[in-house]
């Protein structure tokens, strides 16, 4: 046990510049006092002791914050950053150097058995009040953005953003379907309507302009684009 938190205080060192000594790091940061209570609630748990492993796990919520279920399994150096809010429940799997910020949950989708609890594979990061919901894994060193509702399987090296969760970027190259020219931008359905919106305006007032007897000619080239806009939209 003091083997795992002498490495979770090096591994706040290491990822926070505001972590400036060992006795700052074991007084002021509630991440490494849950994970170091929780492995002695594991323990716990795991030798048949689960009522006071519960007990306990609710005075460690209590304390800093974080409730994470004593039968749920962290591994090493497992970073909690500030933590107010972070939720980790019965099945989950969280594996060597993750990282967590504070309002995430990673939680079951029902009322489901046996495992139903997301896997957090080695070097994952989870943003700030992201949920990762159900039996499913988060691939390798693959980041969540914050808020992001996350419901599905994601591979490794990969970014997922949005509600529901999607992937943005794999492997350092971001993905745009919508602007494959521009990958630096995601994907904004709103502004796609408004466009819509604006062009099926013009076309009317373009349209009300005209003899009636010209306006065959808009289904015709260079005007094809147009016309499939008033065939197919909706009440124009």
């Amino acid at each position: 046990m003091f083997k795992h938190l002498r490495e979770d205080i090096q591994a706040v060192k290491e990822l926070d510049p505001a972590a400036n000594s060992t006795l700052g790091v074991l007084l002021c940061y509630p991440g490494v006092q849950a994970a170091c209570a929780h492995r002695f609630e594991h323990w716990l748990w795991r030798h048949g002791r689960r009522g006071i492993a519960r007990f306990l796990s609710q005075c460690t919520r209590f304390f800093t914050g974080i409730e994470i279920h004593p039968g749920a399994q962290l591994g090493r150096r497992v970073f909690i950053d500030h933590g107010m809010g972070v939720i980790i429940g019965e099945t989950a799997v969280v594996a060597d150097n993750v990282t967590i910020y504070q309002g995430v949950t990673l939680g079951g989708t029902g009322k489901d058995h046996g495992k139903r609890h997301p896997n957090v594979d080695e070097g994952a990061v989870i943003g700030v009040g992201a949920a990762v919901l159900g039996n499913i894994t988060v691939g390798a060193r693959s980041k969540i953005g914050g808020g992001a509702v996350v419901l599905d399987n994601v591979p490794e090296d990969c970014t997922v953003v949005g509600i529901p969760g999607r992937i943005v970027a794999k492997d350092g190259i971001r993905i745009c379907p919508a602007d494959p020219f521009r990958r630096e931008l995601l994907p904004d359905p709103i502004e796609d309507q408004i466009e819509r919106l604006h062009l099926r305006v013009a076309l009317l007032e373009e349209k009300l302009t005209m003899p009636r007897a010209d306006w065959q000619h808009i289904g015709s080239a260079p005007y094809q684009m147009r016309n499939d806009i008033f065939t197919h939209g909706s009440g124009i």
